[in-house]
């Protein structure tokens, strides 16, 4: 504490001092006033009067020596605030100086070290880069590989089946022209049907064309013998529960052609009529008897005529043996009836053949759909490589850009001050 200071003090403990002393001799007053109210009041106005003069007076010239200390102090301060402030300024630059050679160094040492790490990471990411290409190619490769062997499997089977359909059809062209060849050969009914073997051969060709042009080889046999030695002519070989159905050729001309000739009496003609019924219920009878044979044959067999004639004979005017026939469950047919039900096979097999493509279908999209979710999962995987390396190459860009921002602001000494310089220069601008 200088001089300055201590007399400032000595005054204000003065003037503590004669506030005291006045309050006393106020209080002192106070109680001979109370005391001498009457005798004393004049008198006492006077000398306070005085005391207060005297108390005014002194305190003035003790404000002005107060003052005129405390501006000598002010000016001391002022003084050597100044000189500190010189001793500052001179320290903190010697300090920045040191500081920014300092931050020079440790900026060239970081910049070495920001290199060398730069080096190493893209080496890295290099090598990255290269053992991604290469999954990616492997799994490419791979994924090109089966996708072209189920491509040659598709090929293989389509070609397999258009081979299959083009020999089918060329099956039935052969058919078909041997059927023209056999109408342009034909004549009268009557010279070739003379008797009965050759109704009867006549009978089994027609059946076995209209067999052959509508059913596929391994769904028909002829001339097929039963466990009992029976022979059918025909024996379709159907899906179950339908199973073999057999189908015998049958033409009972000779009434037929009775029945209609006109050189005859009607007594005549009647009972050929009579007789032709009775040939086609023995017919249906033998064939029910013969070709239906519990657990190896259908529960129904097919008698065939080959005359469309006879068939509408039969169904026009003989109900009575279509009735019996259903009976027995032997199916009358004729050459288009024939062709009708064969269709219906046909259409049975197909079903029956599309019902287990479908099988084998379906365990082949399995597969496929397994393969292609194997191909979907790998793929997602070779996405989310792909991402990640996205976001490391750009991870990386963003650790360039600001090494090389930072090192620009090193190159141009833009570098942020301390906390202690900061408050250097905040401290050197207040004074200022």
């Amino acid at each position: 504490m200088n001089a300055v200071e201590i007399s400032l003090l000595i005054g204000l403990a003065a003037l503590l001092l004669l506030g005291m002393f006045l309050l006393q001799r106020l209080t002192i007053l106070r109680r001979d006033q109370t005391d001498l109210p009457a005798l004393l009041t004049p008198q006492m106005e006077a000398r306070h009067r005085a005391i207060l003069t005297d108390l005014h007076t002194g305190l003035t010239q003790q404000s002005d020596r107060m003052q005129t200390q405390f501006a000598a102090l002010q000016l001391a301060q002022t003084e050597r605030l100044a000189e500190t402030r010189e001793t500052i300024v001179n320290q903190f630059g010697q300090f920045q100086t040191a500081m920014l050679e300092k931050l020079i160094e440790q900026g060239r040492a970081e910049q070495s070290l920001l290199q060398d790490t730069l080096k190493g990471m893209t080496a890295h990411f290099n090598e990255r880069v290269h053992q991604l290409s290469q999954a990616v190619d492997g799994r490419l490769n791979e994924i090109s590989g089966k996708v072209a062997e189920r491509l040659d499997e598709g090929f293989k089977k389509t070609n397999e089946t258009f081979t299959s359909v083009m020999s089918r059809l060329a099956v039935i062209d052969e058919a078909q022209k041997k059927i023209e060849g056999l109408a342009t050969n034909v004549v009268s009914l009557q010279e070739i049907l003379g008797d009965k073997r050759s109704r009867g051969a006549f009978g089994e060709v027609q059946l076995e064309a209209l067999v052959r042009n509508s059913l596929p080889p391994d769904a028909y046999t002829f001339q097929s013998t039963l466990a009992s030695g029976a022979r059918a002519d025909c024996m379709l070989i159907l899906p179950e529960p339908t199973g073999r159905v057999c189908v015998d050729s049958k033409f009972p001309l000779e009434n037929y052609s009775r029945m209609f000739d006109d050189s005859l009496a009607p007594a005549e003609r009647d009972a050929a009529r009579r007789q032709f019924k009775a040939d086609v219920k023995k017919h249906v009878d033998d064939i029910a008897t013969k070709y239906i044979v519990e657990g190896e044959t259908s529960d129904g067999a097919v008698m065939f005529l080959p005359a469309e004639a006879v068939f509408a004979e039969i169904h026009a005017y003989h109900p009575d043996l279509v009735e019996h026939a259903q009976k027995k469950r032997v199916w009358i047919t004729s050459p288009t009836t024939l062709m009708a039900v064969l269709n219906t096979a046909r259409a049975v097999i197909r079903d029956s053949e599309t019902r287990r493509m479908a099988h084998v279908i379906k365990d082949e999209l399995s597969k496929l759909a397994k393969d292609f979710a194997r191909f979907d999962e790998r793929m997602k995987k070779l996405a989310s490589h792909i991402e990640q390396a996205s976001k490391d190459v750009s991870d990386v860009r963003i650790s360039s850009d600001k090494i090389t921002k930072r090192f620009a602001q090193i190159e141009r000494v833009e570098l942020e001050h301390p906390p202690g310089d900061a408050a250097a220069m905040h401290l050197l601008d207040a004074d200022e």
